[in-house]
């Protein structure tokens, strides 16, 4: 048990929370995202000397539990013990440090969601009624939200849960998806009514709205434009009870065989993991003027925390610590796909410990790949490129080449400098960008600093001066000591072990963040040092990919699944006529567009990278068989296809191309489909840019006029 005293030094102590992953899985990579993002935040708040607590646990209530703990012949408490093992001993791997790590089926968590709850229903929040609900007369029950699939009303997502699409981000009622079925025996279910408990949202929603007012200001883009649409749409009543047993008893007569929604008592579960570890948990969480909270999730969890659970607290008529700054990350997909761990498609943190690389450059790729205003994609050729560019040849390069120079030609002692080198603006803006939350820009940061100190070495030449002018080198060799040691400090929240590793090569114990810019002592003998990365080699990568590739077997007669996806797009040349800003969205515009003398519209996320006036006019590469969207209330009827490497994005363009010619991958110009697909099944194709050109299932992009070039100079990057 934790006893917290407030530090008297003024600042206001900080509460740091990552979204809690449900225990019915292995967690995969985009389930990391934001729990090592939260982690990297939280130790750069200790590096600093700030009064932080990090918050982590698994959800463990609800349909999912159930419906997997039918799956593996269990009962949901056998199910979640053994998934909460699994989390925790992933945690650890991956160096994920949490002050506070508990779970949602606590006794404390119990306690604390049944007193808001009685607290919300005294002051008039919660509400009876009697709605219809899905039921399965071969199941015999009615089925809550996960337990009912079938395809999304809006995007036409075929594998929507009834709770919420995972495609578009639609939160549902499972009365509301296109052909229903029972997720347990693929029955179509009926209707019937049943009665429930719900929060009376429209009636806090003055009150809320007052509160986001106050706070937008420091979230991220998504969580602010999702949740003002929210409430610009006007809130709904939302049922907090559900029709199963595995969760927490409703306390209220009528109620006593229905238990809480995982939704209402999850976010709670940040409360009471807290009360597990910390006695006086009150002076937290009943502290809003002393107390800070700021929160990591991935974008399916916006809605749940800027307008439920806030909403399940300011209901309470208490002074409770609510959010003050919210990080929400887009979604990280897989070369082949979504992961799913029953196609062995994609890579889960089970399989990341097998492949005996570190931990650390499994947290440095995730960072770096971090989805902060798109979604992003791993691949392998991404994954090895980023470690042996990055990590071999520019940071392991910087530390070795220079401790390797100490160690043989100053018998491993650092010497003094006399003049020394300045990278305070580098140290300043990485500073203000990770306490900004911009973790992959900060990173990227890091790396270019990383380039600096090897330019430095390159043009000092101490191979030559040791010999020529032994106090110039000398202030060089000192300088490099010193920036590599302020590297090691600014990667320590990405890559700790990296950074002791460092840290121990100078004999230096409890660094600070303020020892950033500070020379290391004269005189101080280094350890001999070693290759702290090891490069992926092309035989190691093709055992991967293989390995995590899926369940994806050629088909008879020798045709393959990459053939077979190079006959589903059907891609053409397109004039774009007219650029409208979005009417409901800050960074979309609405693009009419001529295609052959056909006109169509297209809504595009481009406004962050394009002024209206490069794209009215010009020629660029549609998809014209993608099922028509719409976007915040706009059609789209084609994509427009662009190529996204980091922060820097790119529009294809067709060279001496005319409107509504074809588009075709290299021996495929005859094999374009006419049949739509779904977003989903495009976003399972492979289409990239290598070397300046556009590559479909590796098969180059073209027109029969001339190539296809990529704008903005990209060289490299996955086209979306």
């Amino acid at each position: 048990m934790i006893n917290f005293r407030t530090k008297k030094t003024g600042k206001k102590k900080i509460i740091v929370t990552s979204a809690l992953p449900y225990v019915n899985n292995v967690p995969h990579l985009g389930t990391l995202i934001c729990i090592i993002s939260a982690d990297v935040y939280s130790r750069f708040l200790r590096l600093k000397n700030e009064d932080v607590i990090y918050v982590l646990g698994t959800d463990e209530h609800g349909t999912t539990a159930e419906v997997k703990a039918k799956e593996e012949g269990l009962t949901p408490k056998k199910l979640v013990d053994k998934y909460f093992k699994i989390h925790k001993k992933v945690y650890d791997w991956f160096e994920i440090k949490p002050d506070c790590f508990g779970r949602t089926s606590s006794k404390e968590n119990t306690k604390i969601t049944v007193d808001i709850f009685k607290k919300l229903d005294k002051n008039g929040y919660i509400k009876e009624k009697e709605i219809e609900q899905t039921y399965c007369n071969k199941c015999k029950m009615f089925l809550s939200d996960r337990y009912v699939e079938g395809t999304c009303p809006k995007c036409k997502y075929e594998e929507a849960r009834g709770d919420q699409c995972d495609n578009c981000g639609m939160l549902l009622d499972s009365k509301e998806l296109l052909n229903p079925k029972c997720k347990l025996c693929g029955e179509k279910p009926v209707i019937k009514k049943t009665k429930h408990l719900f929060m009376d949202l429209p009636k806090i929603q003055p009150e809320l709205k007052r509160w986001i007012d106050s706070r937008k200001k420091n979230w991220t883009d998504n969580a602010r434009t999702m949740t003002e649409a929210w409430i610009k749409k006007g809130l709904r009543e939302r049922a907090i009870t559900r029709d199963i047993k595995w969760g927490i008893k409703v306390p209220k007569k009528g109620y006593e065989k229905k238990v809480f929604y995982s939704w209402f008592d999850a976010p709670i579960g940040y409360i009471s993991i807290t009360a597990e570890h910390i006695k006086n948990w009150e002076k937290l969480w009943k502290n809003p003027e002393k107390v800070r909270l700021v929160q990591f999730m991935g974008k399916d969890n916006i809605p749940f925390h800027t307008i439920l659970f806030p909403s399940f607290l300011i209901g309470t008529k208490e002074e409770w610590t609510l959010m003050d700054s919210i990080s929400v990350n887009e979604y990280l997909n897989y070369e082949t796909g979504k992961f799913s761990k029953s196609r062995n498609q994609g890579v889960f943190a089970d399989d990341a410990i097998k492949t005996g690389i570190k931990a650390d450059v499994w947290r440095y790729y995730l960072m770096r790949q971090r989805p902060e205003k798109t979604d992003s994609l791993f691949t392998w050729d991404d994954f090895q490129e980023k470690i042996n560019k990055e990590l071999v040849a520019n940071i392991g390069n910087l530390i070795h080449r220079t401790l390797f120079f100490i160690d043989k030609f100053y018998d491993s002692k650092i010497p003094g400098i006399k003049k020394k080198l300045d990278y305070k603006k580098d140290v300043d803006e990485i500073t203000k960008l990770i306490d900004e939350k911009e973790i992959r820009k900060s990173l990227n940061k890091i790396l270019v600093l990383g380039k600096k100190g090897n330019q430095y070495f390159q043009e000092q030449k101490p191979w030559e001066t040791i010999k020529t002018d032994i106090k110039k080198c000398d202030n060089a060799l000192a300088n490099l000591v010193g920036l590599i040691k302020d590297i090691a400090i600014l990667l320590y929240p990405f890559m700790p072990e990296t950074s002791e590793n460092v840290f121990d090569y100078f004999r230096l114990k409890n660094v600070k963040w303020d020892d950033l810019l500070k020379p290391l002592k004269r005189g101080t003998v280094i350890k001999k040092p070693k290759p702290l990365f090891n490069k992926l080699e092309d035989d190691e990568l093709d055992k991967f990919r293989k390995k995590f590739s899926g369940n994806k077997k050629p088909e008879k007669g020798g045709k393959n699944m990459s053939d077979e996806n190079l006959q589903k797009l059907n891609l053409k040349v397109g004039k774009i006529i007219e650029v409208k800003d979005h009417p409901n969205a800050d960074k979309l515009y609405v693009l009419k567009v001529d295609i052959g003398g056909e006109e169509k519209q297209s809504v595009a996320g481009l406004k962050n990278y394009y002024k209206k006036e490069e794209l009215e006019g010009n020629n660029f590469v549609f998809v014209i068989n993608l099922e028509p969207a719409v976007l915040r209330g706009e059609k789209s009827e084609a994509m427009i296809l662009a190529a996204l490497k980091d922060d820097n994005l790119g529009l294809l363009i067709p060279e001496n191309a005319l409107s509504g010619e074809k588009v075709f991958a290299e021996g495929f110009e005859d094999k374009i489909s006419e049949e739509q697909i779904s977003f989903n099944d495009f976003k399972g194709l492979s289409l990239d840019v290598k070397d300046g050109k556009a590559y479909y299932e590796n098969k180059l992009l073209k027109t029969s006029s001339g190539k296809i070039k990529i704008d903005k100079g990209l060289n490299e990057g996955k086209i979306m």
